[in-house]
């Protein structure tokens, strides 16, 4: 696949599910296009649009480490965001780092991503928890900030100050979200 058979593809038409899953196939097999599809990314964020931003998320589970070359790329372009359709599957995205980082301790994730790239992740994700999102950027960003706060010590108290405060005007999703993270904090002492 080249970067002008991606082009047309993401731009077309809207594509469905399956035709992600074709495009995800091919990309598996073209790793250097991951940095172009993250670009498309940027670029359909400001026309409305989500292909990319969708192909990119279903890419990213099952290629997590196709990220690590243009991490710095990612976690700057997460302050441009502002459609909630792009948002979405970065938010999901932000969610695998933290996991692979955190949770399951991946050696090359531990490796390669900065303090500073992670404080861009925890910006990005405060700014979509506090922000006007729907239910699923939020939960992702909830995850992502409960993961940070093992390395940075003051987003536990805050986290858990902002989910309290939301609580009551919450979506029933976000409280039951928003329950599960604050008696994970609660087991931490928090």
């Amino acid at each position: 696949m080249t970067e002008k058979q991606l082009h047309t593809s993401l731009f077309a038409t809207r594509i469905s599910k399956a035709q992600i899953d074709i495009l995800v196939g091919q990309l598996e097999k073209e790793p250097e296009l991951a940095k172009v599809l993250f670009q498309y990314v940027l670029q359909e964020d400001k026309e409305g649009t989500f292909n990319a931003s969708w192909t990119f998320d279903h890419l990213m589970r099952k290629q997590l480490h196709y990220l690590l070359p243009f991490l710095e790329t990612f976690t700057n372009g997460l302050s441009q965001l502002q459609s909630e359709s792009c948002i979405r599957p970065i938010a999901h995205v932000c969610e695998m780092v933290c996991e692979a980082y955190f949770k399951k301790k991946d050696p090359t994730f531990l490796k390669t991503v900065t303090n500073n790239q992670l404080e861009k992740i925890m910006t990005a994700c405060f700014d979509w928890l506090i922000g006007p999102m729907n239910i699923a950027p939020k939960v992702f960003a909830m995850s992502s900030l409960y993961y940070l706060g093992f390395k940075f010590d003051w987003v536990h108290p805050e986290l858990k100050q902002v989910l309290e405060d939301n609580y009551p005007n919450g979506t029933s999703g976000y409280r039951n979200r928003a329950k599960k993270t604050l008696d994970k904090l609660a087991r931490l002492g928090v």
